[in-house]
């Protein structure tokens, strides 16, 4: 089942003044130890190729803690959420300290999708249950998460004549 879908876009050139104003202190703040490791060794050999490593890492994270319902508050931390990737290239969540910890107790499992483009990178996230607990909604959104009853169309189904004006 799932529990929250997030996605996110980043301006490649915002990330690229976020560097230039801030240095590496920038980086240290939002990736991982090991990401922190790929994006310096990416950077000394390309520059350019290490601000969109940086770009879509932090689109990512955003994309994550928007399908997790957290945006960047506890137990959401840049570095307690890392994007790794499997040896087949594919990015992976790997998550660490307290937020592995509410995530695991919630019995949820995160699929996640990155790309750039020059100027922009965009992240889509999934977030589904694995059959643990699950959150509930507070009553006041109880109403709200029941699917509504799809509108009535004034012509038939099937009918695909364009309306006469």
């Amino acid at each position: 089942m799932i529990f929250g879908i997030g996605t996110d876009i980043c301006d490649v050139r915002r990330i690229r003044a976020s560097l230039e104003r801030h240095g590496e202190r920038f980086a240290a703040k939002v990736l991982a130890p090991g990401e922190l490791a790929t994006w310096q060794a990416r950077s000394s050999r390309w520059p350019e190729r290490g601000v969109r490593y940086l770009a879509t890492r932090f689109s990512a994270k955003e994309a994550f803690s928007k399908a997790v319902g957290l945006g960047m508050r506890m137990p959401m931390t840049w570095r307690s959420c890392e994007i790794a990737k499997l040896p087949s290239g594919a990015p992976v969540v790997v998550l660490h300290g307290a937020l592995k910890d509410w995530f695991d107790a919630r019995g949820l499992q995160a699929q996640i999708s990155l790309s750039d483009e020059t100027d922009y990178a965009v992240s889509f996230c999934v977030v589904e249950s694995r059959g643990g607990a699950q959150e509930t909604l507070p009553a006041q959104f109880e109403d709200a998460a029941t699917p509504a009853k799809p509108a009535r169309s004034a012509t038939p189904a099937g009918d695909a004549r364009p309306n006469a004006t």
